[in-house]
């Protein structure tokens, strides 16, 4: 069921196509005083907000995945995601390229073509994380996603509403938000 994961876990990441996005929901700000080497390890999504007609398809089989971030020799984000697809786990590694101020990064979107910009909006390091990632297919069919992230697989009630309200300002409707069920499957650690 949570086979759908793989679509959208460049970071978290990928996506399919949606609506148009205007130009206030393309201003997207970044942690200020972003510190990466806080940012590394693991990570589980909790949540996700899209504007993708296939996220809206297919948002109620989604399901955690676990992330971790590593520092790549030149400044970037190697992300790891391991998740559940046909009932087996799978993992999937993909770089994340600094892109502007600290916090801000794009990555090649193999999967639909072209560059996906990806932002650190808030975090605490700890505990939270809320992301904006954007790209497109092509014209006419812009591709935005809010995550939550969280470090543990019950992220508290006030960062699941600080993310509603996050993915509500970036212009997401009720019915785009998902908070993902938890799932033991493909969340241990390698022995």
């Amino acid at each position: 069921m949570a086979a759908q994961c793989p679509l959208w876990m460049g970071l978290v990441l990928l996506g399919a196509l949606g609506a148009l996005q205007t130009p206030a929901q393309a201003q997207v700000s970044v942690q200020p005083n972003f510190q990466q080497d806080k940012f590394l390890g693991r990570w589980f999504s909790a949540g996700l907000a899209s504007n993708s007609t296939w996220f809206r398809e297919k948002k109620a089989l989604l399901s955690m995945c676990k992330s971790v971030l590593a520092p790549t020799a030149d400044g970037g984000l190697n992300l790891t995601s391991t998740f559940v697809r046909n009932n087996q786990c799978e993992t999937r590694t993909m770089v994340l390229q600094p892109a502007g101020p600290p916090g801000h990064y794009s990555y090649q979107n193999l999967h639909w073509g072209g560059v996906h910009e990806v932002s650190v909006v808030e975090t605490d390091y700890d505990q939270y994380a809320l992301l904006c990632t954007q790209g497109s297919k092509g014209p006419g069919h812009d591709f935005r996603m809010a995550t939550l992230y969280s470090r543990t697989q019950s992220p508290r009630a006030e960062f699941k509403e600080k993310f509603a309200a996050f993915a509500k300002a970036q212009g997401f409707t009720e019915d785009t938000i998902v908070f993902l069920p938890q799932t033991d499957k493909c969340m241990e650690e390698p022995k």
